[in-house]
């Protein structure tokens, strides 16, 4: 018998109560309907690489720690839907149980009242182009019966009626028009590509008259070009304009390598008005060319000139950023990029391994910086110019995916005290994100994921060690500047033509709830969700939802918080590798996934929005530095790692079986973002590892599905099910209130969370300590974000959606001594208050600052 395992520290929680998921409508089309309607053929296979990652704290005082440090508090070998779900293992180990596995909470059986199955010749209109034996066709059908829409899937995962989601022709969606509108009824799709023309005289000028004139507008592009071009400037790029003792110009047109500069007064000649689908080919702003492949009715539009106008469609059942995403009938089938802004040694361990020597040894990325030194700013932005690019967008939509959850540092926004981070050049990235998502009609959430002083002690959080936030004498300080860079983010993203395509905000990512304490942390949401709302006001449609990470406590645990708010909800990841070692099957395990449904759809009906921001398919720890750098998988103390780590030897019953487990998380999740969307390559191993991690990977080689939507019903299939959501959240959770209203919050919650700063803070500080804390004063000048380039005729928002809000930026106090923000929970505590200078201070390595009236508008680059 293999030797005890030590008790890992507690990770990435599940949901607290066994039971399954839901629909999205029950649309059931017509016979005459579903005759009419065309199937779409099976996307290409891909080659190609990429590799998914999960997050992983390399230091820390409780244990090992997965993925950025999720352990569980108990393995398993193999459940059934009475077992407990490692949610509730870990809550029990801790005492804080939120909720007992209901009776009621059983596997379920075809519905009594459930019309026999149908039969027919041909499949539905609603099936994958590419389900197979191992994808459960989600509608069941019959030759003489009728069958109810979601009969063979839970509520919120159906596929949409084609009367609202029509599917077009083969390949192609039901039509557009250049820019990204509808064509209208009768007219076919125009394809961007020219034919000869069957006219003599016009083949005579295509031939030869067309050539000439190519030749002298070549000629005088030439002359041109050399005449305006001027020698770039010297020095690294911040990636956000020209610089000036470290303080950036923040007009958007950063000198980025490669990048829509306008420094040199000529606009980007890759951007140009441009639309296309399934075949037709896109010019990237880097001028690189690829085919865009879509068989789902999607395609691409984008309009430089008039930038709003226009939008891609990522499938033909996903709504355009120019239509209303409805909650509860859509649905966000999406991806991380992981690593991207945010680098993790096992998502992009090429970037790591060659500062393995070094002095400090690359473990996150507050020491890789330092270890690269005066290269720092070459390194870390070519990372970011090839990690993710444009094409990497369309492949997404190809996949059947319509969101992504990108992941900011808040070095994305400004650095102070000569914190190592390369500042600002990760927001003009995020910048050309934006840019690609509404070109192909994705949405993105952004998320904070590096907060000042680490939320959670991992690598992930930028520093792995001890948590500062909210915790130790920098507690409070940290927080604050927390709250400034939310605001700021909240700003920019408000704007009109920015909030279409980013409605979801994650406030932070994995706080450590039993480490900085549940009581603080529901007062930081209650602080940024003022924050916030006071910049966007109420209702649908006026700034983002805020999802709140539910601190590994379990989405019940949450009911009740903040009732009544405007457009907050949760956001829950689910993982099985961190626990203790267990060598059960992918197979046996997705029956733990779909049991997490049900927990989901209570939390869903009686607070909000719930998402599954991370889930992976791994269920072990295997994977290169998933762990943290230079760590060894627990599981190699039962098995062989080799087995999950090289997947070019999977056999094809081992892929059905990964398969499985995605699906039991896609449809038990409901809307979700897998982690992550690819891996880089090992320079050490030669090939794209953790596998298990890596969505792209999956998707090309047999193990996603080429269609998510195949997901819809998987678990009712295995026979788990349980509660179901209707489809209609509370009121307050999708802001449907009264023109002008405000929401209001229950009195008791109000009562309990208004108090700012906290009076207590962890370790063990009390009420009089703290109120001697080093905190941050709001008299400081705002970080006013760039907008993207464009071109000199076009205006754009000035990068603060609020004109309003003029309170000064929270700084530091002029005179005052702080300790090290990521190193004070045993500093001294102060002995008397600090009130500094009367001198204001402004934040010292950030973008473009300004005074404390309206910022001025993003000055138009001139041609």
């Amino acid at each position: 018998m293999p030797p005890k395992q030590q008790k890992r520290r507690p990770g990435p929680i599940q949901i607290s109560s066994p039971i399954t998921r839901s629909p999205d409508g029950l649309l059931t089309p017509t016979r005459e309907q579903a005759a009419q309607q065309l199937r779409y053929p099976a996307p290409a296979s891909r080659s190609g690489s990429g590799s998914a990652s999960p997050r992983t704290p390399t230091h820390g005082s409780a244990g090992g720690r997965g993925r950025n440090g999720r352990g569980g508090a108990r393995g398993y070998a193999g459940y059934d839907e009475y077992d407990l779900s490692p949610t509730h293992a870990y809550l029990e180990a801790f005492d804080s149980y939120p909720s007992s596995p209901d009776p009621s909470h059983m596997p379920i059986s075809p519905h009594p009242s459930s019309p026999a199955p149908i039969r027919s010749p041909t499949r539905s209109p609603f099936d994958s182009p590419s389900l197979n034996a191992n994808e459960k066709d989600p509608l069941s059908s019959s030759a003489d019966v009728s069958g109810r829409f979601g009969d063979n899937q839970f509520s919120s995962n159906h596929y949409l009626a084609p009367t609202l989601h029509p599917h077009g022709q083969r390949g192609r969606s039901a039509g557009f028009a250049s820019g990204g509108s509808a064509v209208p009824p009768g007219k076919k799709y125009k394809s961007t590509r020219s034919c000869i023309p069957t006219n003599p005289t016009k083949r005579r000028w295509l031939f030869f008259g067309v050539p000439i004139a190519l030749v002298v507008i070549a000629g005088i592009a030439i002359g041109v070009v050399v005449g305006i071009q001027k020698k770039p400037s010297s020095g690294s790029s911040s990636g956000s304009g020209s610089s000036t003792n470290g303080t950036s110009s923040g007009n958007g047109n950063g000198n980025t390598k490669g990048g829509t500069s306008n420094n040199n007064g000529v606009w980007n000649q890759y951007i140009q008005k441009a639309s296309g689908g399934d075949g037709d080919t896109v010019t990237t702003d880097l001028g690189a060319t690829f085919t865009y492949t879509n068989k789902f009715g999607g395609h691409f539009a984008q309009d430089p000139y008039n930038p709003y106008s226009v939008s891609g469609k990522a499938q033909s059942w996903s709504p355009s950023l120019l239509e209303e995403w409805v909650w509860g009938t859509h649905i966000a089938r999406g991806v991380n990029l992981g690593g991207w802004l945010v680098t993790e040694p096992f998502i992009c361990p090429s970037l790591y391994e060659p500062y393995q020597n070094s002095n400090p040894k690359a473990v996150d990325e507050y020491t890789l910086s330092q270890a690269m030194g005066k290269d720092l700013a070459d390194k870390m932005e070519e990372h970011y110019r090839t990690f993710i690019t444009e094409e990497d967008f369309a492949l997404i939509a190809s996949a059947g995916l319509n969101y992504v959850r990108i992941a900011l540092g808040y070095w994305a926004v400004e650095t102070i005290d000569g914190e190592p981070y390369l500042a600002n050049v990760s927001w003009t990235y995020f910048l050309k994100a934006i840019d690609w998502a509404r070109k192909y009609g994705i949405r993105i959430m952004v998320d904070f994921h590096a907060l000042p002083g680490s939320q959670n002690g991992w690598n992930h959080s930028g520093k792995s060690g001890s948590v500062n936030w909210l915790y130790g004498v920098m507690g409070i300080a940290n927080a604050q500047r927390s709250l400034e860079t939310i605001r700021t983010i909240t700003e920019f993203i408000s704007q009109d033509g920015i909030k279409q395509v980013v409605p979801l905000f994650g406030l932070v990512n994995e706080v450590m709830a039993k480490t900085v304490g549940r009581d603080v942390m529901e007062k930081f949401y209650y602080q940024a969700y003022k924050t916030v709302r006071d910049v966007t006001g109420y209702g649908t449609g006026n700034g983002p939802i805020l999802l709140m990470h539910e601190g590994f406590l379990g989405v019940a645990a949450w009911d009740g918080f903040l009732k009544g708010a405007d457009r907050i909800g949760l956001d829950q990841h689910p993982y099985l590798a961190f626990g203790e070692v267990n060598t059960a099957s992918h197979n046996d395990q997705a029956k733990v996934a779909c049991s997490w449904g049900g927990g989901t759809n209570d939390s869903m009906t009686s607070f909000g929005i719930i998402t599954g921001g991370e889930w992976s398919n791994a269920i072990n720890d295997c994977g290169l530095w998933l762990n943290g750098v230079g760590s060894t998988p627990a599981f190699n103390s039962l098995g062989n790692c080799d087995t999950f780590d090289e997947w070019f030897n999977w056999s094809d019953d081992f892929k059905a079986g990964v398969k499985n487990y995605a699906m039991a998380n896609m449809d038990a999740l409901q809307n979700w973002f897998f982690w992550t969307w690819k891996i880089g390559n090992s320079t050490v191993k030669g090939y794209q590892t953790s596998p298990q991690w890596h969505y792209k990977l999956g998707w090309e080689n047999g193990w996603m599905p080429t269609d998510p939507r195949a997901a819809g019903g998987f678990c009712k299939g295995i026979g788990i099910g349980g509660n179901q959501f209707a489809g209609t959240y509370p009121a307050s959770a999708t802001g449907s209130f009264a023109s002008g209203a405000t929401p209001s919050i229950d009195a008791d919650q109000l009562a309990s969370h208004t108090i700012w700063p906290p009076t207590t803070i962890g370790p063990s500080f009390s009420a009089a300590q703290v109120s001697l804390f080093p905190t941050l004063t709001q008299t400081g000048s705002r970080a006013v974000l760039p907008t993207q380039s464009h071109p000199a005729n076009v205006t754009l928002g000035s990068g603060w959606a609020n004109a309003d809000d003029s309170v000064g930026a929270w700084v530091r106090v002029q005179g005052c001594d702080y300790p090290d923000a990521y190193d004070a929970t045993a500093a001294a505590v102060p002995t008397a208050l600090c009130t500094g200078s009367s001198k204001k201070r402004d934040i010292e390595h950030g973008f473009a600052i300004r005074g404390r009236g309206l910022p001025a508008p993003t000055a138009a680059p001139a041609l």
